[in-house]
């Protein structure tokens, strides 16, 4: 116990080292149209190249920044990265940013993004912040006057990995979302067990219901892309398409001439 302990401390000193040093850098995956096959948006992923370890892996360090206090740094510092190399992609490409509880605590959170966007002309429209069920947990009443604050600038607010946390119907009924994000533990088996399957079909249904768009993610084979599509998922993302990539590399994909179809 105390060595790990030791060895969380660390890793704790050197996430401030790697703020402060520009070690953090965003890959981006691609969410296609399940119906034109082009793509529509990317989602912004974080990582951390350490310059000993290599690669820290962001399910063991964003915990550790978490409990740190670090997130709303390092996620200021994302958003306004991914702003900015989105601003030079085809103008109908958004960029879908993932937001901690934590940034949410920050009363400036809406004034942040306003500053992100102006710095990097990026359209509000074009913006995207991805949230999970556990936010919702929290101070609610705060937590949806912020949401409705971002979206009166015209900011997509998106439900990211519905059904694995505690979902409830009323977050649906309080916060017109514009998207809902089918988590890939669903999407994994949503071939093999008719219970994944039905439960996904419900969730796009109740969507469309609502006027809201779906993502399926983690789609790795064509069976998962056919059987999205045919039951009337909107957008999916993942290695049957594209894998993470750089914004350059998203940016010479997006570039004119260049093939516009998914890489599968």
């Amino acid at each position: 116990m105390n060595l790990e302990l030791q060895a969380r401390r660390q890793i704790e000193l050197d996430l401030r080292v790697a703020l402060a040093e520009g070690e953090f850098h965003l890959l981006y995956q691609p969410q296609v149209n399940l119906t034109s096959g082009r793509i529509i948006g990317c989602e912004a992923l974080l990582r951390w190249n350490h310059p000993v370890r290599g690669p820290v892996p962001p399910s063991e360090f964003i915990p550790i920044a978490e409990e740190a206090g670090l997130i709303p740094a390092i996620g200021d510092w994302a958003l306004r990265r991914a702003c900015h190399e989105a601003a030079g992609w085809r103008s109908d490409v958004k960029i879908a940013v993932n937001m901690s509880p934590a940034q949410f605590k920050n009363p400036n959170l809406p004034h942040n993004v306003v500053l992100a966007l102006a710095a990097s002309g990026l359209p509000a429209e074009r913006l995207e912040l991805e949230i999970t069920e556990s936010l919702l947990l929290q101070d609610n009443d705060t937590t949806m006057a912020t949401l409705h604050r971002m979206r009166e600038l015209g900011v997509g607010i998106a439900l990211d990995d519905f059904g694995t946390g505690y979902s409830s119907l009323s977050y649906l009924r309080r916060f017109p979302f514009d998207k809902i994000k089918i988590d890939q533990t669903f999407v994994r088996e949503m071939t093999t067990d008719a219970d994944c399957m039905s439960i996904i079909q419900s969730v796009i249904d109740l969507a469309h219901t609502l006027r809201m768009k779906t993502t399926g993610e983690g789609v790795e084979t064509v069976q998962q892309k056919d059987s999205l599509q045919v039951a009337g998922c909107t957008d999916a993302q993942g290695f049957y398409f594209f894998r993470p990539m750089s914004g350059k590399q998203i940016a010479d994909l997006l570039a004119p001439g260049a093939n516009r179809e998914t890489a599968a």
